[in-house]
């Protein structure tokens, strides 16, 4: 039941990826053409924040699969556990700062384009890190004082 588990969500971890991925390769596609529908021939700094976004985005699905790696050889309470948590945080913490600086230059976007959701859904990326970031800091706290305890319950006999 265990490895049924953490196929499934090994499974939705690759599926959370594929997204960005299509987008990004979509993207690339579309300032290759030089579409001046898309893209008037320059990357915009919201663009450059998207593409720059993407990178910890991966990072933290690749920790993901690392941790459920490590929980399907029962290392789970272990410092390598820690670590992949510690940098899943991180890597929310820079997605929704990058998000956050993006803000202003989406919001001139948006007027000009009078696209007011475009903001309500940066703001949402941007929260929904920010949650992912304090999430990571409280479980990477949890799973220190587990596997302290779990070394203190160890030596005694």
């Amino acid at each position: 039941m265990k490895r049924v588990s953490t196929l499934f969500l090994k499974i939705t971890v690759i599926l959370m990826g594929l997204p960005a991925l299509a987008v990004c390769v979509f993207a690339v596609i579309a300032l290759i053409r030089d579409n001046p529908n898309q893209f008037p021939g320059k990357m915009h700094i919201s663009d450059i924040g998207f593409f720059v976004a993407v990178i910890p985005y991966f990072i933290a699905l690749y920790m993901a699969m690392k941790l459920l790696g490590y929980i399907d050889k029962n290392i789970a309470f272990s410092d390598l556990s820690v670590q992949a948590i510690k940098k899943i945080k991180y890597c929310g913490l820079s997605i929704g700062i990058i998000f956050a600086a993006m803000m202003p230059y989406v919001y001139i976007m948006a007027r000009q384009e009078d696209a007011p959701g475009i903001i309500v859904i940066g703001l949402a990326i941007a929260f929904a890190s920010f949650v992912i970031a304090v999430f990571g800091a409280l479980l990477e706290r949890l799973l220190q004082n587990a596997i302290r305890l779990k070394s203190e319950n160890e030596l005694t006999v």
